[in-house]
């Protein structure tokens, strides 16, 4: 009996320890989501620079883009930033902020001084559009289609290499679609008024 006593805590601690060391090679950017292929949570937050002005999902609507979580406490934040300005001034694809659980005076400044890559900004001090979107940390990156469905999220800072290899072919892609879908929609609309 009291071996099996011992053995319990021995064959606990093993289990974690092989849990734990499995961990160790999973790679948080290839991470599911499981918002991907629905619609961006339902939210009512207010603008980052202008308290008290609302946004909704409504307003990412339109066009594909992408939706990039954020903050002045976070490194690889600020090793993206200059990125996402190339980005911003390339006119590829709109990119809407998220202030994830910061200061507003410190995140406004640090636009001011850093360059605003972004469409609008949110202002998410408590966390809970980043909660509703799963989010592990800043930085992430969803990308977004033009009916406000969220097609992929990356986490981690987006570079050349990332924008290159992963991003922008499915950028392409999903702006192609939206292209052909108003197409033929333009095109069935001016059917049905020639009939």
């Amino acid at each position: 009996m009291k071996k099996l006593v011992l053995f319990i805590p021995l064959a606990l601690f093993l289990g974690m320890g092989i849990f734990l060391y499995k961990g160790l090679f999973l790679n948080p950017q290839k991470l599911d989501s499981a918002l991907e292929g629905k619609p961006i949570p339902a939210f009512q937050l207010e603008k980052l620079e202008t308290p008290g002005e609302m946004i909704t999902q409504e307003d990412l609507k339109g066009q594909v883009s992408l939706l990039n979580v954020w903050a002045t406490w976070c490194p690889s934040c600020k090793y993206e930033h200059p990125f996402l300005m190339t980005l911003t001034r390339q006119k590829l694809v709109p990119i809407y902020g998220i202030n994830y659980r910061d200061e507003r005076a410190e995140a406004i400044r640090e636009l001011r001084h850093q360059g605003d890559p972004y469409v609008l900004n949110i202002f998410d001090k408590d966390g809970r559009l980043g909660l509703d979107l799963g989010v592990y940390g800043a930085p992430e990156t969803f990308l977004v289609d033009h009916q406000g469905i969220i097609r992929f999220r990356f986490a981690g800072p987006v570079d050349q290499r990332v924008w290159n290899e992963t991003l922008y072919p499915m950028v392409k892609q999903l702006q192609q679609e939206a292209a052909a879908e108003a197409a033929a929609s333009g095109q069935s609309s001016a059917t049905g008024a020639a009939s």
